[in-house]
């Protein structure tokens, strides 16, 4: 049964700005994710280019780029549309890989699924 997970404040979520990072355990590998606001809804996905599996960020928690139209992978140039997952130009097979996320009462909140968990402590 999926699980509903804090992650943050939602006014931690400033439009087009820096993501929140966190970990995930997906697919039995501890993997960092992030989470950003984008046209007033929050999205997540994990930090993994899909040209290559390598994290994306330019600047530590910085996805978007200089026009805030774009999620870019800082290393292979990639871009991705920040709403969908889905890549728009550059070197990238497929799309990131999405988690869903929901605000409730102020807090935006990460979902488990069968392939996704928390990282145990």
């Amino acid at each position: 049964m999926p699980e509903r997970i804090p992650l943050c404040g939602a006014a931690d979520l400033v439009e087009r700005g820096e993501a929140v990072p966190f970990d995930v355990v997906f697919a039995g590998q501890t993997c960092r994710a992030f989470a950003v606001r984008f046209d007033g809804v929050a999205f997540a996905y994990l930090n993994r280019c899909a040209h290559v599996a390598m994290e994306l960020d330019w600047q530590p928690n910085r996805f978007f780029d200089d026009s805030g139209r774009w999620l870019v992978c800082g290393t292979h140039g990639a871009t991705y549309e920040p709403d969908t997952g889905a890549c728009t130009g550059g070197p990238c097979r497929g799309g990131l890989v999405r988690i869903t996320l929901s605000e409730h009462e102020g807090v935006v909140h990460w979902h488990t699924a069968y392939n996704l968990q928390p990282v145990e402590f």
